[in-house]
């Protein structure tokens, strides 16, 4: 990282302590006084509770496949920050991420730092002319920051299930109508398997401003043509809502393999192996709908490596906010060995290692680090170390065991 870039960094981490408030007034000001920037380029608008990360990727690269000039924007960031603002497939330069990140916080300095880090990525677009912009929805959809932006060509909701519950709701209902607020007049929706409460909000959204909802098609683009795909698309609909954008988007079928094919999604139920033995799977559920998927990918006849539970360790650490219970239950029968860590931010912000362990049999573990050395010395060099709960923990073990630099976490 340049010496400049770092003391932008510096600064931008400085609006922290202001939050996340939500709301678009003070990022359309802001938007209107650096010349609209959201304006500039066509845009993918991706919303959900579990997979709008994944999907933003695969769209991302299936629109690379065609020869588009493709923006990518998600958050949070798994190990460094330019990870969150991408051109072509590639973060941001350290030059460039400073000089938008600089001109923003000038500009407008009453942002808050998830607003900052948008309108910043908005500018690189822009700069970049890009052709299409594959935007994640950082909270909810109706009032986050990304919502700015005019009628997407596609607004897509992957899911929705209970998360994030004092901001959006106690009821699929609500927080499907938080979600559905990226939906606007004369826009292509598509949505991923939902439940019937969280649909009919959708349906009812899409018909009042005049949006038209695509039926999800296979995850196939070329049916009974086998794909080489990434294994963080193994389960789920993910693969189903990209292939739908993609055809949407008029990308013809062996382009959409070619993109789903070259995709990269780190963390998400990644399998790290060393020296051909020593797996670590990564993966980012971060909530009880996450685990349910993880837990199906643990099936030792699915993973093959595996021969049993025994030789899986589980390390978990999760927010003080999340439903680490209902999360561990999920897991609590596919890991014969638990290790209980805090993810890397303030104490106050993380569940309490102690209290998993006392519900759950499993050792608490006084660091990432050994918590690492403690599963593996547990199953051996043939065993699973399995990494999950918290984003921010998923990082910084990639980050141990890649040997690579990196920021701190941020929760928003």
């Amino acid at each position: 990282m340049s010496g400049d870039l770092a003391k932008t960094l510096d600064r931008l981490y400085g609006l922290v302590p202001k939050g996340k408030a939500l709301g678009l007034e003070r990022m359309q000001a802001a938007c209107d006084k650096l010349g609209n920037p959201e304006r500039a380029f066509s845009a993918v608008h991706v919303a959900g509770t579990n997979g709008k990360g994944t999907v933003s990727a695969f769209v991302a690269s299936i629109a690379r496949a065609s020869g588009k000039r493709v923006g990518l924007y998600t958050s949070p960031h798994l190990v460094r920050f330019a990870e969150r603002i991408q051109i072509d497939g590639a973060p941001l330069d350290d030059d460039t991420l400073a000089a938008v990140l600089d001109r923003v916080m000038t500009e407008a300095p009453d942002l808050t730092f998830f607003e900052t880090a948008t309108l910043a990525a908005f500018l690189a677009f822009k700069e970049a002319k890009v052709d299409l912009a594959v935007l994640e929805v950082g909270l909810g959809g109706r009032l986050d920051a990304t919502n700015v932006i005019p009628p997407p060509k596609v607004a897509v909701i992957t899911r929705v299930a209970f998360d994030h519950m004092e901001e959006l709701g106690d009821s699929l209902s609500k927080i499907a109508t938080e979600k559905a607020g990226i939906i606007k007049k004369g826009t292509t929706v598509v949505v991923g398997k939902l439940h019937p409460d969280a649909r009919d909000v959708i349906e009812r959204r899409a018909a009042q401003v005049g949006a038209h909802l695509v039926a999800l098609s296979s995850p196939e683009p070329i049916p009974g043509a086998a794909l080489a795909y990434p294994r963080f698309a193994m389960f789920g609909s993910n693969l189903a809502v990209a292939v739908t954008v993609a055809q949407e988007l008029g990308v013809a079928p062996r382009t959409i393999a070619d993109g789903i094919e070259a995709a990269q999604w780190p963390g998400r139920n990644e399998l790290l192996h060393r020296s051909g033995q020593e797996l670590t799977l990564l993966d980012c559920a971060h909530n009880p709908d996450g685990t349910v998927a993880l837990s199906h990918v643990l099936d030792p006849s699915i993973l093959g490596e595996i021969e049993s539970r025994r030789d899986v360790a589980l390390i978990f650490g999760a927010l003080k906010r999340k439903s680490w219970k209902a999360m561990l239950r999920r897991l609590d029968q596919v890991a014969a060995h638990k290790f209980f860590v805090a993810p890397p931010l303030p104490e106050d912000k993380v569940a309490d290692p102690k209290a998993m362990a006392a519900a759950f049999t499993g050792t608490v573990a006084p660091s990432i680090s050994e918590a690492l050395s403690m599963a593996r010395a547990k199953v051996g060099q043939s065993g699973l170390v399995v990494v999950t709960g918290s984003i921010y923990l998923v990082g910084a073990a990639r980050a141990l065991l890649l040997n690579v630099p990196a920021d701190p976490p941020v929760d928003m």
